[in-house]
């Protein structure tokens, strides 16, 4: 070890304890992490591991130095401090900053256990398939790309703007299926020929040339046929480019066939995009996850000391308080709700099968405060100390206590002749150890905390209506004590679990987010006004601040753009249609990626969009009268032959299929979710 290393030395060797703790502690709450190894790296070597994507070797590309430098500035000008960096990998491997203090490292480590978990077990990252060691993986990208840019016979240059192309549409895949079948075209049905059905007919040869002449079948067919086609766009479009593109060779001054070295770049570029595609599909979620289990972890479990809490609750303010869409606030906001709203299910589910507690008048014959206080934890359960472990015996064979660990708990502190630190369960420290998930789970009942004290009252009637719908044992329990004694104080953790599987942000924030969460949490829409010039509030419906973080998050929040067609006009021109969803393309942008694109074809490209005109005598007219101008929609077709732009008006057939309904996401399949 280099003698500058001997810092990361010893802070590796002063947080062997609180990684090892921190697993033990996530095990204990029901995680199921990949293993994770820790690194400890220097604040230049954190920077440059942010701009590789949480590796420490990547292909040569000047964005990584463009993103080093960027994140150097944000910390510099104090616009945000990267503490960490966690990688999807088995086993995960985290990186520290050598320079944060114990208190930050410790947020880090519980943040990073979170995060292992969610990679090990939601089904998006399933999608990559196989053994995953993505660090290896990309580590032989790196060596690969290196040696073509080193390649004699291979102009460095052309490398780099082939690499650049391919960024450019790295986006467009078909996240939403298995990596090795994203590339095959989706199952379609092909068309019937009206001539097997005329066969099939009792009709004369005479009426059927006077009705139904060759021309005009042979016409309906390939009109089927394309019909067929464009219904069905390929969405992997760096897939399609991989079998299908060509480059412009201009020597011969036609298209030829990609170099071998080509094509093994973009299959390598494309492989990235798709290992990395369910991190961007899941940001909200992740980051909620990791930050709901941190903070549970380091404050009301303690695992930061005393002279580290207040460190850690300032330092976990102002993430969740950044501005913006903050996907850790949503996410960790989002994850409480669904935890309290099972909780409170849950709790609702036990007291209307009280004898005298109905829908109709639960919420006047319930003593809410009645109810706060037996959801209370046993007080054996909730103030754990080395002279308390009594009450915790006394308990008997009960499955909220690890009886192994308490029986070795209750030996050492017995033992008068042992020291403290040779004692394996420090109780002052660690009291969850002498806990099992049941009893974790009963400590840290949602309901109970400060914060949601009165969640359980805001149950709606048309809740419980449906709760008490096919309730035939309504008169289980005598009493509300006997009835909340019987409830499963892990239902909340056992549910988000289930939803941490299968879920993506998509999926999640149209599953879950509720007006109930909207008005709560105040969220609202706003919009820029073409009447006043300026952003407006527009909004506090749920579903209009769905619509929205819906809109934000499909296709990683970039427009959709798919294949429709490698032979238009019969004249082996690319035509790609982005998937209208009322909001515009740059179309400066657009042409500068159709360039790249046209870089990967070989042949002239096409791009299908719609454009919203505004009139200007409409827009004054509405300006007048305090309300938005109507725009005109219309579809256009932008033609890039590798010299120059054209503009089409696009048929009407075509606009239809590229323009969305009110919201078209396609993240449901069926082998998902049901």
């Amino acid at each position: 070890m280099r003698p500058n290393r001997l810092t990361a030395r010893k802070e590796a060797t002063k947080l062997e304890e609180p990684t090892r703790e921190a697993a033990a502690l996530a095990r204990k709450l029901g995680l199921e992490p990949y293993p994770v190894n820790y690194w400890v790296v220097s604040y230049d070597e954190m920077n440059a591991l942010i701009a590789y994507g949480g590796f420490q070797t990547r292909y040569p590309h000047w964005r990584w130095g463009m993103t080093y430098d960027r994140q150097q500035k944000q910390d510099q000008f104090g616009m945000g401090k990267a503490f960490e960096i966690v990688n999807n990998d088995d086993p995960s491997h985290a990186f520290l900053q050598e320079s944060n203090t114990l208190a930050d490292q410790k947020a880090v480590i519980t943040h990073v256990e979170a995060h292992a978990d969610f990679f090990a077990n939601n089904s998006w990252f399933g999608l990559f398939g196989g053994d995953l060691d993505a660090a290896a993986m990309l580590e032989r990208h790196s060596e690969a790309i290196a040696n073509y840019m080193e390649d004699p016979e291979i102009d460095r240059a052309e490398v780099e703007k082939f690499i650049d192309a391919v960024l450019c549409l790295e986006d467009c895949i078909d996240q939403h299926r298995p990596f090795d079948e994203a590339a095959d075209p989706r199952e379609r049905t092909t068309p019937e020929d009206l001539r097997e059905r005329l066969e099939g007919m009792n009709i004369s040869d005479e009426v059927r040339r006077q009705v139904f002449d060759e021309e005009w079948l042979d016409r309906l067919a390939e009109a089927e046929e394309a019909a067929a086609d464009l219904t069905d766009p390929q969405k992997d479009v760096l897939g399609y480019l991989q079998q299908h593109g060509m480059q412009y060779d201009e020597e011969e001054g036609r298209a030829a066939e990609m170099e071998p070295w080509q094509r093994d770049v973009l299959d390598m570029l494309r492989t990235e995009a798709y290992y990395f595609a369910p991190q961007k599909m899941t940001k909200v979620m992740n980051e909620g996850w990791a930050a709901y289990w941190e903070s549970l972890m380091m404050g009301e479990e303690r695992f930061a000391g005393e002279n580290e809490f207040l460190l850690y609750a300032d330092h976990q303010a102002k993430v969740l308080g950044s501005p913006g869409l903050n996907p850790y606030k949503l996410g960790k906001e989002l994850w409480e709700y669904i935890e309290n709203t099972t909780n409170r299910r849950e709790v609702a589910d036990k007291l209307l099968r009280v004898e005298g507690v109905s829908w109709r008048n639960f919420h006047e014959v319930v003593d809410f405060d009645e109810v706060q206080g037996l959801l209370q934890p046993n007080p054996a359960l909730d103030g754990i100390r080395p002279d308390t472990l009594d009450e915790l015996v006394a308990l008997g064979d009960d499955p909220r206590v690890d009886a192994e660990t308490l029986d070795r708990a209750v030996s050492e502190y017995a033992a008068d002749e042992l020291d403290e630190d040779e004692r394996t369960v420090d109780v002052d420290k660690y009291p969850w150890k002498v806990l099992t998930y049941e009893g974790l789970a009963e400590r840290h009942f949602s309901l109970v905390k400060p914060q949601n004290r009165g969640f359980l009252g805001r149950i709606r009637r048309s809740e419980l209506e449906q709760l008490s719908r096919y309730m035939f044992d309504d008169e289980q329990y005598a009493t509300v004590e006997e009835a909340l004694a019987a409830i499963d104080h892990a239902a909340g953790w056992d549910r988000m679990r289930e939803i941490r599987e299968s879920h993506n942000d998509v999926t999640f924030l149209d599953a879950f987010l509720t007006q109930e969460f909207v008005t709560t949490n105040h969220y609202f829409t706003y919009e820029f006004t073409r009447a006043s010039g300026d952003f407006r509030v527009t909004s506090t419906d749920y579903q209009d601040v769905k619509k929205k973080l819906l809109l934000q998050f499909t296709n990683f929040g970039k427009p959709t753009v798919a294949v429709y067609d490698g032979n238009y006009g019969n004249r082996n021109e690319l035509l790609l249609g982005h998937q209208y969803n009322g909001i515009m393309l740059d179309l400066g942008e657009a042409k500068q990626v159709l360039k790249r694109t046209y870089d990967l074809w070989g042949h002239p490209v096409n791009l299908m969009t719609i454009i919203k005109e505004y009139d200007d005598h409409d827009v004054e007219v509405a300006r007048r009268r305090n309300r938005e101008p109507t725009p005109v929609e219309n579809g256009i077709r932008i033609r890039y032959d590798g010299e120059t732009f054209e503009h089409h008006d696009l048929e009407p057939e075509l606009r239809e299929r590229i323009a969305a309904g009110d919201i078209d996401y396609d993240t449901k399949p069926d082998e998902w979710l049901s």
